[in-house]
């Protein structure tokens, strides 16, 4: 394998997994990377949903425990994980509807450039507002999320079929705004990105079958492994981060690199 062609494969693979549940939009950061690196995988989209689900799997790791103990609660009719799994399942819902009726119109919004950092400086004004304005929280625990606070931050990361906008910011965002703490917004966000990115590989790889290349095998494990291997360092250690300090750091982030992004797209 070629040596450039490895290491531009380790650093999209680690934007993937560092990104992924930041409020700072993977999807824009892969696209970006990928101009600036010109970097080209194989054929079709198996590369970028292999590597997602890299970072899916860090985070069933990191939280098997709150996972399996669910299961066996609902197995059991325990009201509590009842409670927390239709939370999930309700949130997941408004995506799945409305990412498969506008399926096509999403794809063509990946390939218009200036969509991305038109997105990044809109996201960070609204997570600053929401920030400067959030009200005391009354929700401390993703056990007591009730299924109409679900169901706003499923709207709310729809949103996020626009490149740029951050599944994660969206939804941790919603949940703020219904007065969600920090640590439970980001948490839910992260149970709730399992049903829903698995979806869309499942979605995706169905809709792109006849142009998937799994001939890139090489390419893909390496991606995959890094995506992984970078969630697994990032969540935890983000949650932490949030629970002290806010969002704000995240705000002002994707306004700069979204400022950036706009003057070399319109310059060039």
């Amino acid at each position: 394998m070629d040596v450039v062609l490895f290491l531009k494969t380790v650093v999209i693979g680690l934007v993937e997994g560092i990104t992924e549940f930041l409020p700072i939009s993977s999807t824009g950061h892969i696209l970006l990377a990928e101009q600036v690196l010109h970097f080209q995988g194989p054929q079709g989209k198996v590369f970028e949903i292999v590597i997602q689900l890299g970072a899916i799997l860090a985070v069933c790791l990191l939280y098997y425990a709150k996972i399996f103990a669910t299961i066996r609660g609902v197995a059991h009719r325990d009201p509590t994980s009842i409670r927390f799994a239709t939370a999930v399942i309700v949130a997941f819902l408004p995506a799945a509807v409305i990412g498969v009726a506008l399926h096509k119109y999403i794809k063509i919004m990946l390939d218009t450039p200036l969509v991305v950092p038109v997105a990044f400086i809109l996201g960070g004004i609204a997570i600053l507002i929401i920030e400067r304005y959030a009200q005391r929280s009354r929700i401390k625990s993703v056990d007591d999320i009730d299924w109409k606070t679900a169901l706003f931050v499923g709207f709310c990361q729809c949103l996020a079929m626009i490149p740029g906008v951050s599944r994660s910011g969206a939804t941790i965002m919603g949940a703020r705004v219904l007065r969600v703490d920090r640590a439970t917004s980001a948490e839910f966000s992260f149970f709730l990105a399992i049903p829903t990115m698995l979806g869309a590989a499942v979605y995706d790889t169905y809709k792109n079958w006849k142009t998937l290349d799994w001939q890139g095998g090489g390419l893909i494990a390496i991606g995959f492994v890094v995506a992984f291997l970078s969630a697994l360092v990032v969540v935890k250690p983000f949650v932490r981060f949030i629970s002290r300090h806010g969002f704000g750091v995240f705000a002002w982030y994707r306004i700069v690199i979204g400022a950036l992004a706009l003057v070399l797209l319109l310059v060039r």
